[in-house]
């Protein structure tokens, strides 16, 4: 019959739904030397982007808003803002160490407002996926 949760439970539902969405994800996307995987985490305050080496396992570049360099520039600025600003950072130290194109991984988000705006941010600092 119907069995009743506990608001625990109800809580880790949604974490434990992005977490399959993202295994999901993660069965197609595999970043190699020649195309990394741009790879997304996104915290309640903040946002976090990675571009990873699958084959050895290594992260070549990343970007948060966190970042010393980042703080200051999107301190008081939207979230959505501040992603785009990080999107742009990260495009930025990409090509710096010679990334061009990249495979875009959203980590089990929907690709909608914080996500979107880092992805558009990325594209706009010349990044290709």
């Amino acid at each position: 019959m119907g069995q009743r949760m506990s608001q625990r439970q109800r809580r880790r539902m949604p974490r434990a739904a992005r977490k399959r969405r993202h295994l999901r994800v993660r069965k197609r996307v595999f970043g190699t030397p020649e195309r990394p995987r741009l790879n997304v985490y996104r915290s309640l305050t903040n946002i976090y982007a990675q571009i990873i080496d699958d084959t050895q396992g290594h992260t070549l570049v990343s970007a948060s808003t966190l970042d010393r360099q980042l703080r200051d520039q999107v301190k008081g600025l939207r979230p959505v803002e501040a992603a785009r600003h990080v999107g742009r950072a990260l495009a930025e130290r990409a090509r710096a160490a010679g990334i061009t194109k990249v495979v875009f991984d959203r980590g089990g988000y929907k690709y909608h407002g914080r996500v979107k705006a880092l992805a558009e941010g990325a594209r706009e600092g010349g990044l290709e996926f």
